[in-house]
C-alpha cells in the first residue's frame, strides 16, 4: 500500500523552474491526506502570476501518476504570494509583501504606461496590487485611469487609497490643483509627501506595491531606496542608445544603495505590422538588452509600440482594459509574470539569508539578494 513517504518522494521531483528547489522543500505541498489509496493536497504556488504554474500542476500530475495503489488524485492549486522584503520594520507597512520601484533614467520612455499596464495585469492574475504615482512634480495615473476627479479620504489618521480597476491608488493628482498650475516644491517637501503616502497610508493586504518614480536620479528615487526596504527596482528603457545610456545611471545609482534590480523591460520595443505581422524596430533595436548583459540582470520584456496605449491612456483607458488580446496585453502580461516570478526569486533569497542569520551560518553567495 502507498504511504505518504512515497508520496513526498515523488513530489520532491517537481522542480521549480525559477526558484530550482523542489516543491516540497519550498514547502508548497500543503493538507496532505492521504487514506485508503485516495490522495488530496494543495499545491501552494509562489505567486497566482507565476509564468511557470501550468508546466508545475503537469510535472506534479506525471509524478503522482508514476505511483501505483492510488484509488483516487484530488488537486487543489492556490497561490500565497512570498515576501520579498523584510517586514520587520517600524514603518507600518508591514501588509506589503512585495515593493517594487518603477524608475527610468530619463523621461519620455512610457514609464507611468508600463507601471499603469503592469499592476493591472498582476491584479489580473489574481494578486492583490497598489499602485503609488510618487512623481509630484507631474502624477498622471489619476488621468490615465480617468480619474481626474478621484480623491482620497482621511480616515484615523490614515490615507485611504482610492479604487480602480481592482487596484489601491494613491497619487498627488489626487490633492493637487489639476489644472495648468505647477507644483513648486523643494526636494525636502517632495520627500516629506512621498514618505507620507508610504507610511502613511492604509494599504492593507498587498501582495505588490508598484511605485511610478519620476525619471532621473533625484529626491524621490532616494528617498524610497533609503526610506524603507523594498523588494527592488524595475528599470524601464526604450531600444535607443540615448534612452539606455542614461537609464544606466538609474541602475548605477541603486546599485550603490545596495537596493536589489529585479529587472530591465523595453517600451516601444517594435511596431507589428497589422496587416504582415511583422516586427519594424523604428526606434532601433537592443537596448534593454544591452543594459540587462551589462549588469548581469534579467530582461523581463519588451512592449510593442501601439497608438491604442496612447489614446488609451489620454482617455483613462488602459490597454489592459480597453484591448487585453492586442499584442501590447499579451506582451504586458508575459512582462508581469516575469517580474513576478523574480520577485519570487528574490523573496526565497532573502528567506535563506533569515535562516543562516539565525543559524549562526554565513550565507551563500548565491544567497544574496543585491
Amino acid at each position: 500500500m502507498v504511504g505518504i513517504d512515497q508520496v513526498l518522494e515523488k513530489l520532491s521531483t517537481v522542480i521549480d523552474p525559477d526558484l530550482k528547489k523542489d516543491i516540497v522543500s519550498m514547502g508548497m505541498i500543503k493538507d496532505l491526506e492521504l487514506n485508503d489509496g485516495n490522495l488530496k493536497f494543495t499545491l501552494e504556488l509562489t505567486t497566482p502570476a507565476c509564468p511557470f504554474n501550468v508546466e508545475i500542476e503537469d510535472d506534479v500530475r506525471k509524478a503522482i501518476a508514476e505511483i501505483s495503489d492510488l484509488k483516487n488524485f484530488d488537486l487543489k492549486v492556490t497561490a500565497k504570494v512570498m515576501e520579498g522584503r523584510s517586514l520587520d520594520d517600524d514603518t507600518g507597512m508591514k501588509t506589503v509583501k512585495n515593493i517594487i520601484g518603477v524608475a527610468s533614467g530619463k523621461g519620455g520612455v512610457g514609464k507611468s504606461t508600463v507601471s499603469l499596464n503592469l499592476a493591472l495585469a498582476l491584479s489580473e492574475s489574481g494578486a492583490k496590487v497598489g499602485l503609488l504615482d510618487a512623481d509630484i512634480y507631474g502624477p498622471s495615473i489619476p488621468l490615465m485611469l480617468g480619474m481626474k476627479d478621484g480623491f482620497m479620504e482621511v480616515e484615523d489618521n490614515k490615507l485611504q487609497p482610492a479604487d480602480s480597476n481592482g487596484l489601491k491608488v494613491v497619487s498627488f493628482g489626487f490633492f493637487a490643483d489639476q489644472s495648468n498650475q505647477a507644483a513648486i516644491y523643494r526636494g525636502p517637501i517632495i520627500s516629506g509627501i512621498l514618505k507620507q503616502f508610504l507610511v502613511d497610508t492604509n494599504w492593507s493586504e498587498l501582495d505588490y506595491l508598484i511605485v511610478d518614480l519620476p525619471p532621473g536620479t533625484g529626491d524621490i528615487p532616494l528617498t524610497l531606496a533609503q526610506t524603507i526596504p523594498i523588494t527592488g527596482i524595475l528599470v524601464v528603457t526604450t531600444p535607443q542608445d540615448v534612452a539606455s545610456d542614461v537609464a544606466v545611471k538609474a541602475v548605477s545609482m541603486f546599485e550603490k544603495l545596495n537596493v536589489p534590480i529585479i529587472g530591465v523591460v523595453e517600451n516601444m520595443s517594435h511596431f507589428i505590422c497589422p496587416n504582415c505581422d511583422d516586427k519594424h524596430y523604428i526606434f532601433g533595436e537592443g537596448g534593454a538588452k544591452k543594459i540587462s548583459e551589462r549588469f548581469n540582470m534579467p530582461f523581463l520584456g519588451e512592449i510593442p509600440l501601439n497608438s491604442g496605449i496612447m489614446s488609451g491612456s489620454d482617455l483613462g483607458k488602459p490597454i489592459m482594459i480597453t484591448n487585453p488580446d492586442s499584442p501590447s496585453a499579451v506582451a504586458f502580461r508575459k512582462s508581469a509574470k516575469n517580474i513576478a516570478a523574480q520577485c519570487s526569486i528574490i523573496a526565497s533569497k532573502l528567506q535563506e539569508e533569515i535562516e543562516s542569520e539565525s543559524s549562526g551560518e554565513e550565507p551563500t553567495p548565491e544567497a544574496s539578494t543585491n
